[in-house]
């Protein structure tokens, strides 16, 4: 699908075709039309825990298996994009010297949020750019965040209020929604805590001439 940020053909954006990210999130996408990128996205259709799990069991830090899962989807869907610059970013929590996933329940976001309570987390996000099956930049940039203390009362309605959507996010929340109610203080990029960080995608983009 395509999401022209430059339709008239002037602005900053210099590449001859847009970016190509390999993502269907929607924070994402709006980060890059924010940033008037032109693009197209497409699902990597990866299987993430194929590709974390083994990772996981030979101890890699949350921050290489982010990079790893964001090498994995711009791969993906480079091969079959030759003259694209693909795009492939993901993101893991990490809190307490583990690796934490996107919750499958509610029951289970519960859980994870109550052990958050009062305490820092990290979310490592990584970013992978692909260009004929081979990477040509890659990195991750690390966010702190500290929730505030919670009582039952309070996960158990921002539970009912943020709904399933709180699924598919890692951490059981959207800071950009009512996940902003969890925080006390927040140290990092607000992009990085998105899932993108922007920064260094645009230093890239920039060196490489697909900005001006």
């Amino acid at each position: 699908m395509n999401c022209d940020a430059n339709p008239d053909g002037r602005g900053l954006w210099q590449g001859q075709t847009p970016l190509l990210l390999a993502s269907k999130s929607a924070s994402r996408r709006a980060l890059l039309a924010a940033a008037a990128i032109p693009f197209d996205f497409v699902d990597s259709a990866i299987d993430e825990r194929a590709v974390e799990t083994p990772l996981l069991q030979q101890g890699a830090a949350p921050a290489t298996v982010a990079a790893h899962l964001a090498r994995a989807k711009a791969q993906a869907v480079s091969k079959g994009n030759e003259g694209r610059l693909v795009l492939g970013a993901d993101q893991t929590l990490e809190f307490a010297g583990k690796t934490f996933s996107k919750p499958a329940t509610i029951s289970e976001a519960r859980q994870q949020l109550m052990g958050f309570s009062g305490q820092t987390h990290a979310l490592h996000s990584a970013l992978c750019l692909a260009w004929n099956d081979e990477i040509v930049s890659e990195t991750v940039v690390t966010a702190r965040l500290t929730c505030r203390p919670f009582t039952d009362t309070f996960v158990d309605r921002y539970l009912e209020a943020a709904g399933d959507k709180i699924l598919s996010s890692v951490g059981a929340y959207q800071l950009e929604g009512l996940g902003i109610h969890l925080f006390e203080k927040i140290d990092g990029d607000h992009t990085t805590i998105l899932g993108l960080p922007m920064l260094p995608l645009l230093e890239f983009l920039r060196r490489a001439g697909w900005l001006t």
